[in-house]
């Protein structure tokens, strides 16, 4: 059904000339009545007063079944809102609210009283929303103070989508929002119904890390959650981790949109470990978040083990270097319903990109691979170090869930057993290592692999290169440097693929194959520590993942292994006849 609304000037307040009246009828005889919906979309209405809203109001007091009510990019002050509060205090069926755009030229005082007006009206009238959009009306922490009790309230207890993008909530309207959604979800339980919002939609909000953290205490407790939009918020790693451990407590989740906040590697490890744990993801947007070349390598690991129907991942302008672009491309290979993959605007250098195009190429995946037109060249030798890591130590911690994120990102439940202590000579032999004590402790090596743990690879590198560093061609020497080895790289490889990726980029940083962040002193290599990666490449637990990371790198940045050329020759050649093997 289609509807014309008469015209006159008392729908503005003032007189009209004939050539507007004739622009506004043609504008209202667009809108729609039908379906249990009546719109007033986009018909640019400034709407002041209570006589200016007189056709509006009459058209929904005499709509029955009213379900949907759209008055989105029209402009609504205080006393219209009153008016149509009032039609509204009658519309007991109404679940669909698309209010967005709805208060401009508004002052931001206005906007709470008019917002209490139309939620007092639904409350008043039983309504049952499903759907609220509230986007791109910039009315701060007060507008959510204007909606705070129609939250809370039964008329939003099977509230199933949340759209507030672009409102300028802030800290301080994000912790109000969250404070009442946690309220909401307490009070439906009691009533035996809890809230399961599916959708969340808070992009341009400035939330930063405060913001971040409430919402995620909501998030986790309501664990219903399908898609999460929150781009460009200001959040850096603190929220972002924050936020990781309440995704993982929503395993319906399809779609994860954190475009264009900072996520840094803390934040992408921690991101990337709350991926293990959901298998419904179809869409991941990590656009402009920095999540770097360890982040990329990270998320590698979890597209190998998981995440078996993603559709989309964008990792655009994140600072990936080459390598680890490759080493994302490569671990798409098996998803059959991958459709898009994002890598532009990152560090690939033109030679990078042709190298991306033909590996996506061979892998018969050419045509999912996004423009690289943006990308920003191959990155500067110098180090930097990232601003994130002067941050306060406490960022490190999650005290929500119990449990502890480590510097990299991966967690340990908090009530783990702690590292047992190590014996005096182990101690001895780390602190001050040589192929004398190794072969010293005789049967004790046994207890070196106790000194490496999965959950903190940046040690556990530290302690693979101490021991590799003693190989020599001595056979006694030679076999007790070469068992250590095959012990530690067993417990550190034969996890979860997550686990190995960690292990194995804190290595090439280690080695200088991967730029780090931050100021992670780098190893002074030699040739014994590249002998023995040869023999372990060589293992069962080397699987041909492993050899094809390594190989990436190598043959990226092999210039960082000069110093060792002829072991680094060895290394070389030994992991591309593994590769044709696999």
């Amino acid at each position: 059904m289609i509807v014309v609304f008469q015209k006159t000037p008392a729908l503005f307040g003032v007189a009209m000339a004939s050539d507007d009246i004739a622009r506004l009828a043609d504008a209202l005889s667009k809108t729609h009545v039908g379906d249990g919906e009546l719109s007033y979309k986009g018909l640019g209405l400034k709407l002041d007063d209570a006589e200016s809203v007189e056709e509006l109001v009459r058209e929904i007091e005499h709509y029955t079944g009213l379900r949907a009510l759209r008055l989105e990019g029209n402009t609504v002050g205080v006393d219209a809102a009153r008016a149509i509060a009032k039609a509204l205090q009658s519309k007991d069926l109404l679940q669909r609210c698309y209010w967005s755009d709805m208060f401009t030229g508004r002052l931001r005082s206005e906007i709470p009283t008019a917002l209490r007006s139309l939620g007092g009206a639904l409350m008043s009238a039983g309504a049952r929303l499903t759907e609220l959009d509230l986007s791109d009306n910039a009315f701060g922490p007060d507008g959510v103070k204007g909606i705070e009790q129609l939250l809370k309230s039964p008329s939003c207890h099977n509230l199933q989508e949340l759209r507030l993008n672009n409102c300028g909530m802030g800290i301080g309207g994000g912790k109000i929002l969250a404070e009442a959604l946690i309220e909401g979800h307490r009070q439906s339980s009691e009533h035996g119904a809890p809230l399961k919002l599916r959708v969340f939609v808070a992009g341009r909000n400035r939330l930063e890390n405060e913001g971040a953290r409430a919402l995620a205490r909501a998030f986790q407790l309501i664990g219903s959650l399908e898609e999460v939009h929150m781009p460009q918020n200001g959040i850096n790693h603190a929220g972002v981790m924050a936020l990781a451990s309440a995704m993982r407590h929503n395993p319906e989740l399809r779609v994860l949109n954190f475009n264009d906040n900072t996520f840094t590697k803390r934040g992408t490890l921690a991101m990337a470990q709350a991926l293990r744990h959901l298998r419904n993801v179809q869409v991941i947007n990590f656009g402009d978040c920095l999540v770097r070349s360890e982040g990329a390598i990270a998320l590698a690991a979890v597209l190998r083990e998981g995440l078996p129907i993603l559709k989309e991942l964008n990792l655009s302008f994140g600072e990936i270097t080459e390598a680890a672009a490759l080493v994302v491309a490569q671990a798409v290979m098996d998803k059959s319903d991958m459709e898009k993959v994002d890598l532009n605007g990152n560090s690939l250098g033109e030679e990078g990109c042709e190298a991306l195009r033909e590996a996506m190429e061979n892998m018969d995946k050419g045509g999912m691979l996004a423009s690289l037109s943006d990308d920003e060249g191959e990155p500067d030798d110098e180090d930097e170090e990232d601003d994130d890591d002067a941050s306060d130590a406490s960022d490190n911690c999650d005290e929500d869930n119990g449990e502890i994120v480590k510097e990299n990102g991966t967690t340990r439940e908090g009530d783990s057993p702690a590292k047992p202590q190590s014996p005096a000579e182990i101690t001895s032999f780390l602190s001050c290592p040589s192929a004398e004590r190794l072969l010293q402790l005789g049967e004790m090596r046994t207890s070196l692999q106790q000194q490496v743990d999965a959950s903190d690879p940046h040690n556990a590198a530290d302690v693979l290169l101490k021991i590799a560093a003693l190989y020599s061609e001595e056979p006694e020497t030679k076999t007790a440097v070469l068992e250590t080895i095959d012990a530690v790289l067993k417990k550190l490889l034969c996890g979860s693929a997550f686990q190995s990726y960690c292990f194995l980029s804190s290595l090439l940083v280690k080695m200088g194959l991967l730029k780090g962040e931050g100021r992670v002193k780098k190893a002074s290599l030699v040739p014994g520590q590249l002998l023995c990666l040869e023999h372990a490449i060589q293992q069962e637990y080397f699987t041909g993942h492993h050899a094809s990371l390594l190989h990436t790198f190598m043959s990226k940045n092999g210039g960082a292994l000069e110093s060792c050329s002829s072991a680094s020759e060895r290394l070389s050649s030994t992991l591309e006849k593994c590769l044709n093997q696999h």
